[in-house]
């Protein structure tokens, strides 16, 4: 950004700055030179002398009255008085685009120079001109400098932002996670895998699946014999087991307290008993480690394949009812079942 007026306002405007400053205010000896050789004219409250990106070539300096110097994009407004220039890098530098609007805040009067202006005041007073570049290349500097600190306090406050966003963001996907997940197992819980099965429809899922239902044997006997505690641990090594066994398009889930069900990517009735056979065998082979207090338990499950079509009611009916045959016979096996069977009673 240019210095089209960066006043800093807040220092003396008086003869004292003719040695130096960032000020942008003429001292007497330059505004005398400069108001004789400047071309006056007169300006009306509101009037806009230039807007930002206007190509310029002129600079001002105020003889009487007040000048408004907006830089746009939440920077601070400029007030600029008597004796105090503006737009100088448009003298300095030739055709320069200007980096403010520039508006009279009252009734007043202006100098305008030009290029042959600047060539009379080196004619003139070539010290004292030499004087005001130096102070005017110290203004830019300084107001550059000035641009560039908050520029990074802005940059600050906006990675600020974006942190807090993060962990807003952060916050609500593990709350979403927190509803779609079982606390005890960090499986899916039945919340879960309804949203899962919604998304999947809305992304037109198609594919054949199979579901294994699964419910632990004499649980309540554990939890009975060897507390809750226990009794969790027991249910944690059974999600353990779906888990490992779950491909990366098959869903694990715990239904509800000691029931739980793996919903797989599978086509045939042997793709869907490999899951049902695998978790059965593998609770079987724990089972027969010695154990002081029970780290699993014998599971039934009931298998069977669904049609995308069909909503979950109607697959898990199918799936509880092969269930209950494997309870009905015993437990601690898999039953697998081709057709929707009468609801027991």
């Amino acid at each position: 950004m240019s210095s089209d007026g960066m006043a800093s306002n807040g220092r003396d405007r008086n003869d004292q700055d003719a040695g130096g400053g960032s000020t942008a205010a003429l001292a007497a000896p330059e505004y005398n030179l400069f108001a004789a050789v400047g071309r006056e004219r007169t300006m009306r409250a509101g009037e806009r002398l230039f807007r930002r990106g206007d190509p310029g070539e002129l600079m001002f300096v105020i003889a009487a009255g007040r000048v408004e110097l907006d830089f746009g994009n939440d920077l601070v407004t400029k007030q600029l008085g008597q004796r105090e220039f503006f737009g100088e890098l448009g003298l300095l530098i030739g055709e320069h685009t200007r980096s403010a609007d520039a508006v009279a805040a009252s009734d007043g009067r202006l100098v305008e120079l030009g290029q042959a202006e600047f060539g009379q005041l080196v004619e003139r007073d070539p010290a004292l001109v030499a004087q005001f570049l130096r102070r005017s290349i110290a203004r830019v500097v300084l107001n550059e400098q000035g641009l560039i600190r908050q520029l990074r306090r802005r940059n600050q406050d906006l990675e600020t932002a974006l942190d807090n966003l993060y962990a807003t963001t952060h916050q609500l996907n593990q709350t979403e996670e927190l509803i779609r997940t079982d606390e005890l197992t960090g499986l899916y819980n039945r919340r879960g895998l309804t949203l899962h099965l919604q998304e999947c429809r809305r992304a037109g899922m198609q594919q054949a699946m199979g579901l294994v239902l699964v419910d632990c044997d004499r649980f309540k006997q554990i939890n009975d014999d060897h507390g809750h505690l226990v009794g969790d641990r027991v249910l944690q090594n059974v999600a353990g087991i779906l888990r490992s066994v779950a491909g990366p398009d098959d869903v694990p889930c715990r239904l509800g307290g000691d029931e739980f069900c793996l919903l797989v990517a599978a086509h045939e009735r042997a793709e869907v008993m490999r899951y049902a056979d695998f978790v059965v065998a593998t609770t079987r082979n724990l089972l027969q480690l010695r154990q002081a207090v029970p780290t699993i338990c014998a599971v039934s499950v009931g298998a069977c394949l669904v049609e995308p079509e069909q909503d979950w009611n109607d697959w898990y009916a199918r799936a509880d009812a092969a269930l209950y045959e494997a309870k009905r016979l015993g437990g601690n096996r898999a039953f697998w079942i081709d057709a929707p069977v009468p609801l027991r009673s």
